[in-house]
């Protein structure tokens, strides 16, 4: 049990760092320090998108922008570390 219990941490702790990365780059891409039509960065981005956006719309929906900026990544992070908390504290 406890190996499935560090793979699920594991798991969680490695999405919390693609969603770190997947903000950090639409950041880089909105104030042109990298290039989207660069094909690697296309595949990057997109990829992360894919990967970040299921979890992130229905988050969208409920928190509003904060003068244009997004902070559905921020609360998802701390519910993702709440979750990571609860299965430490009951395992």
């Amino acid at each position: 049990m406890n190996s499935l219990i560090s793979l699920i941490l594991t798991v969680i702790n490695l999405y919390i760092w693609v969603l770190i990365i997947s903000a950090v780059l639409s950041w880089l891409i909105a104030f042109n320090v990298v290039n989207p039509h660069n094909r690697f960065i296309y595949m990057v981005s997109d990829f992360l998108y894919r990967v970040t956006e299921p979890a992130l719309r229905p988050i969208r929906r409920f928190v509003p922008l904060l003068g244009g900026v997004d902070i559905s990544p921020v609360v998802l992070i701390l519910l993702l570390i709440f979750i990571q908390n609860l299965i430490i504290e009951y395992a």
